[in-house]
């Protein structure tokens, strides 16, 4: 534990706890919804508004926020009102974006060396702004996850019935669209734009293996995201290995061992029943 005298390993720590907490909580609704590739379109789009960050001399994070929530209402609306799948829209979006990025970073003038920190993250420089910014945003997406729970749960499960019971479908679904492009922003700079939407799929699908229903499913994504974060970067630390890939790694470690050891599969108990003696 002697890595945790320094003052950056802290930040590191906190910032994994905090990111493992918001980042699981979001998961719930992302995998319950199927937008699980969102995510990972949102997630690469945030390169362009870096590049507009970068380009136009602004704070590269305030840039990637407003730009990715234009890019994922931007997705919802093509899917919704011009009656295309969303992977379709997402593919013209993400790979557009990620194009407009690249071709406005090498108009930049001069070498831009933070733009490898925000690819492929790096918690270890995270400071003390980054922390204030992943609280104040972590907790106003949580206090609107948790006010609008079961309103956002029924439009999951049945959107039509949901807008019949007189629930506001499409303020929740664009809400929870712009509740991943801030998620998504806010945990660039640990886990890196490549990946920032791991974190959003793998921890509540460790959860539905686990548990039958939605608060224990909550549960253990919330746990799981929270220990693969910790577990991640201590590995990192003692490896000497990129953070947010021994983050996703250590997560998606989890969900095999939940897929293989899930209630719902019955291997346990077929197991026991092989190996329990005849009577």
């Amino acid at each position: 534990m002697d890595f945790l005298a320094y003052e950056f390993m802290q930040r590191a720590f906190l910032a994994g706890i905090l990111a493992g907490l918001l980042c699981s909580f979001v998961s719930l609704f992302v995998v319950l919804q199927r937008m699980s590739f969102v995510g990972v379109g949102v997630s690469h789009s945030a390169l362009g508004g870096i590049a507009i960050g970068v380009f136009l001399g602004v704070n590269p994070v305030f840039s990637a926020a407003v730009f990715c929530t234009v890019v994922a209402w931007a997705i919802g609306l093509v899917s919704k009102e011009g009656r295309l799948h969303a992977d379709t829209v997402i593919g013209v979006f993400f790979s557009a974006s990620m194009a407009f990025g690249i071709a406005l970073i090498s108009l930049a003038p001069g070498y831009q060396p933070e733009l490898f920190g925000f690819l492929f993250g790096n918690i270890l420089a995270v400071t003390p702004a980054d922390i204030v910014l992943l609280t104040a945003s972590g907790a106003v997406i949580v206090l609107f996850l948790t006010f609008f729970f079961k309103e956002l749960l029924f439009m999951c499960f049945d959107e039509e019935s949901a807008r019949a019971a007189g629930i506001p479908v499409t303020f929740l679904y664009y809400a929870l669209l712009t509740v991943i492009a801030v998620t998504v922003v806010v945990s660039v700079k640990i886990l890196g734009i490549v990946l920032a939407s791991a974190l959003l799929v793998i921890p509540a699908v460790t959860g539905y293996e686990f548990s039958r229903n939605f608060r224990g499913m909550l549960a253990v994504s919330v746990g799981s995201g929270v220990f693969s974060a910790l577990a991640g970067l201590w590995l990192s630390y003692v490896l000497n290995l990129p953070s947010g890939a021994t983050i996703v790694l250590c997560a998606t470690a989890l969900f095999l061992l939940a897929f293989i050891l899930s209630p719902r599969r019955g291997r346990i108990q077929y197991l026991r029943k092989k190996i329990r003696p005849s009577t």
